[in-house]
């Protein structure tokens, strides 16, 4: 079996992020969604609300697993016999930064290699952090997320 991890914040998941999933479906057997939490950032939501969307976002679709993650990604990888990480790439300071994850995560373990998916053109501006203040002003995020996001994302505004 043919499977990859797919580390992310994914606070909340986007369609640039579900763009992602759909196209590593059609290369691997199975896709691990990772959710950990990004030290550079706060995360706006839990590790398990994250985790917990994902899995209804995912739940109908035998291809993709969830699961939450807090260690090194190349660790996951290798506890889950996944040698591939996905990698989303949206602007050319993506690839920067994921290109030198890489070549920290070809240090740690050899075995494991990092291939990197354009999102769609349609996407490449949409992030997390946009949507979360676009929807934190009132703003309609239907463009840029799942339904069940903002489900998720009214439910979360009257907590």
């Amino acid at each position: 079996m043919k499977r990859c991890i797919y580390p992310g914040s994914f606070d909340p998941i986007t369609l640039g992020h579900m763009d992602v999933v759909e196209r590593a479906t059609n290369l691997f057997d199975e896709v691990i969604l990772v959710v950990s939490s990004n030290t550079s950032k706060t995360n706006a939501y839990s590790i398990e609300e994250r985790t917990r969307l994902l899995e209804t976002i995912y739940q109908d679709n035998p291809q993709v697993r969830v699961i939450a993650w807090d260690g090194l990604t190349v660790a996951c990888a290798k506890a889950f016999d996944a040698p591939t990480i996905i990698r989303g790439l949206r602007i050319v300071s993506d690839f920067e930064y994921e290109f030198q994850m890489n070549l920290a995560n070809k240090v740690l373990d050899p075995q494991v290699e990092t291939v990197f998916l354009m999102t769609k053109t349609e996407n490449a501006y949409i992030s997390s952090s946009m949507v979360r203040e676009v929807h934190r002003l009132g703003g309609d995020v239907s463009a840029f997320v799942d339904p069940r996001v903002i489900t998720f994302l009214e439910q979360k505004k009257t907590v």
